[in-house]
């Protein structure tokens, strides 16, 4: 008789692993934590492990999706609340994402460690291309709206929010590097504003909204990261 596989459950323990290892990321480290550390955790097998991921790198990789998903799942509401317009909407879901990420600071620090590493050029490019997938949607719905609102002018909003993805991924890697920066002291506080800002210019061109009108953080959030 076939073997019946119980996938709710497949998921559930799968998900056990990558939570665990969103703990010890944080709390050890990527590049400390061991297959063996998060076993251990969960008093599994070897072999148990491996029947999910194929290495430490692709539990890395899911990890870094669960976030991904968690975070667009939290401000996706934003996006069908019929009382915001288009421009409140991105405005909220941008700073909806800062925020979700505010709230675990320790653990996107410990990310932020092991992200830029060349080691991680396969993850980084494959979380790139889900967030697309995750995002674009979104924003497309937003960009629909806001040219039925007179408020934006792109002609394509499918084009535009796959443009606005790239310009927010853009963002992120510079803000990595301007963390780094402004940590060793290299750079103020100022000159992460003015980046933020020619950043959010850039948005408003990009989806033909009026100048002045979008931002991509708010001050608060700012300050936390980087003041």
């Amino acid at each position: 008789m076939p073997r019946t596989v119980n996938v709710e459950a497949r998921a559930i323990r799968r998900e056990a692993f990558v939570d665990v290892a969103l703990r010890l990321i944080q709390t050890k480290g990527y590049e400390q934590m061991s297959v063996q550390d998060v076993l251990d955790e969960l008093e599994a097998s070897r072999g148990a492990f491996y029947h999910y991921f194929a290495s430490k790198i692709a539990l890395l990789e899911a990890a870094v999706d669960h976030i991904v998903a968690a975070a667009l799942e939290a401000v996706s509401p934003i996006v069908t609340d019929p009382g915001l317009s288009a421009p409140e909407k991105l405005d909220r879901l941008l700073s909806g994402i800062a925020g979700w990420k505010a709230e675990r600071r320790e653990l996107m620090l410990a990310l932020l460690e092991v992200w830029y590493s060349d080691d991680n050029a396969i993850v980084r490019d494959k979380v790139r291309r889900s967030t697309v997938i995750g995002l674009g949607p979104l924003l497309s719905a937003i960009i629909e709206q806001g040219r039925a609102e007179g408020r934006f002018s792109a002609s394509s909003p499918d084009g535009a929010a796959r443009a606005v993805v790239a310009l927010l991924q853009g963002a992120q890697d510079m803000a990595g590097e301007l963390f780094f920066a402004r940590q060793a002291g290299e750079i103020t506080f100022e000159v992460v504003e003015t980046r933020m800002a020619g950043l959010a210019e850039a948005l408003s061109r990009v989806l033909g909204a009026s100048a002045g009108s979008l931002s991509l953080i708010d001050d608060a959030t700012l300050r936390l990261w980087f003041g």
